[in-house]
């Protein structure tokens, strides 16, 4: 069994994390802000993530910049598990981050929309926040599809950075891949594309 915290447990993908964890048996901790959680805060992730063995972050504060939110997010979860001393770092990504061709990224093709575009950016610079650190991070993927509220399929199929292309994919099994790498890691310090 593992402790595992869940930052942004409120949404739609936050939810299935916590459900597909706690079915497994793990003692699961649901963080969000009405919780008191705020996960651009060093100190605020320090104080929460003390005592579990992994974290999750699926968290987006709707209304604010991208650009702002995913950076500042990474540099506080980097700091609040390093003086927590919890290694472990599972990352929701975008679809959009991934390449196509070798640096090539979804959102760098002609006429992808701009504000979609801006958006993806913002996980670009959290990726490069994470990738200075010294954590065992992961960041998970899902295609650049509308994901599915359905049930999954539970299974899925990963590739290193580069986009795995599929028709469709669902919150189940997008929340099996994300507890899959914070309980029994394969991956680490890499975008890993999950479809």
């Amino acid at each position: 069994m593992s402790r595992i915290i869940v930052f942004g447990a409120g949404g739609r993908a936050g939810r299935r994390v916590v459900a597909e964890a706690t079915a497994r048996g793990h003692q699961v901790t649901a963080a969000g802000r009405r919780d008191g959680a705020d996960v651009t805060d060093a100190d605020s992730v320090a104080a929460a993530v003390a005592g579990h063995d992994a974290v999750v972050s699926v968290a987006y504060a709707a209304g604010t910049a991208s650009a702002d939110f995913f950076p500042a997010a990474a540099r506080a979860l980097v700091g609040g598990l390093t003086r927590a001393g919890v290694s472990r770092l599972v990352v929701a990504g975008i679809g959009t981050t991934l390449e196509t061709a070798p640096g090539v990224a979804v959102h760098d093709a002609p006429g992808f929309p701009a504000e979609h575009r801006e958006f993806s950016l913002g996980h670009t610079a959290e990726l490069a926040v994470l990738r200075e650190s010294t954590l065992d991070w992961l960041v998970v993927a899902p295609p650049p599809v509308v994901l599915g509220e359905g049930d999954g399929t539970g299974s899925y199929r990963t590739a290193v950075t580069t986009l795995v292309p599929a028709e469709s994919f669902t919150y189940a099994d997008f929340a099996l891949a994300l507890v899959d790498e914070a309980t029994t890691p394969k991956h680490s310090r890499v975008l890993l594309a999950v479809a």
